[in-house]
């Protein structure tokens, strides 16, 4: 397992948000290139972007601000946020994005995650983030009917080669993981599953380990210091 940093942007600030309630927003930079640089210089293996306004707007909206995070680090970078044509995803990954992230358009357009996938292979990822077993899109603003496993279990099919599993109700609240669900989400899919949401200590850590999850992305917890980097990757490489 690795832990991944989470680079959550808005308004070109690096802001966390809590259960992904845009009215509860906590600003940690006004540079998020400077985290980003940050979290490569205490070890992070990847980034984790967010573009929390293009996930709300449907359209990306922090491009510049992004592409300065990718000439910044060397370190690989994912994106998601307002990913909703094949266009867009083109456009990121010829900036270097190295991960784009498909959320609400795995529910609405499953034809352009097939698409996606065939042409860019393991460079698609799909985000479902789930409230109450539930997913969520539009930034977590809308609640679908749709049950994350069976979302899931669907969009496998498309040839989907990862995704990245988050539970909002722990996401910014530095309480723990929901670990059964985690390991219920893992055990639903037969690729890579990068686990979000709830992580505030090390011990948090080696349980998601148990759960089979390949990746935790971190946020909150990190900009509190309520954890370290340094700290978090020698927890998750004692079980590798």
């Amino acid at each position: 397992m690795y832990i991944i940093p989470a680079i959550d942007i808005k308004d070109g600030r690096c802001v966390r948000l809590f259960q992904g309630d845009y009215d509860q927003v906590t600003v940690f930079s006004e540079d998020p290139s400077s985290v980003a640089l940050r979290w490569q210089a205490q070890g992070a293996r990847m980034l984790h972007l967010v573009d929390l306004d293009g996930a709300a707007s449907g359209e990306t909206r922090n491009l510049a601000i992004v592409s300065s995070i990718r000439e910044a680090v060397s370190i690989p970078v994912e994106l998601g946020g307002g990913v909703r044509n094949l266009e867009t995803i083109a456009s990121l990954i010829e900036r270097g994005i190295d991960r784009v992230i498909l959320g609400t358009a795995a529910v609405q357009d499953p034809e352009l995650v097939r698409a996606a996938c065939a042409r860019w292979r393991d460079r698609i990822v799909v985000g479902i983030d789930a409230r109450d077993g539930l997913v969520a899109t539009r930034g977590w603003k809308d609640t679908s009917s749709v049950r994350a496993l069976d979302l899931a279990r669907q969009v496998v099919e498309l040839d989907v080669q990862r995704f990245i599993y988050t539970d909002i109700s722990r996401d910014g609240t530095l309480t723990e993981p929901n670990y059964d669900a985690i390991r219920e989400f893992v055990s639903a899919v037969p690729v890579p599953v990068v686990a979000s949401g709830g992580v505030a200590r090390l011990e948090h850590v080696k349980r998601l380990q148990k759960t089979g999850a390949e990746a935790v992305i971190v946020g909150k917890a990190l900009y509190t210091g309520d954890v370290k980097l340094r700290d978090l990757n020698e927890a998750a490489e004692e079980g590798e």
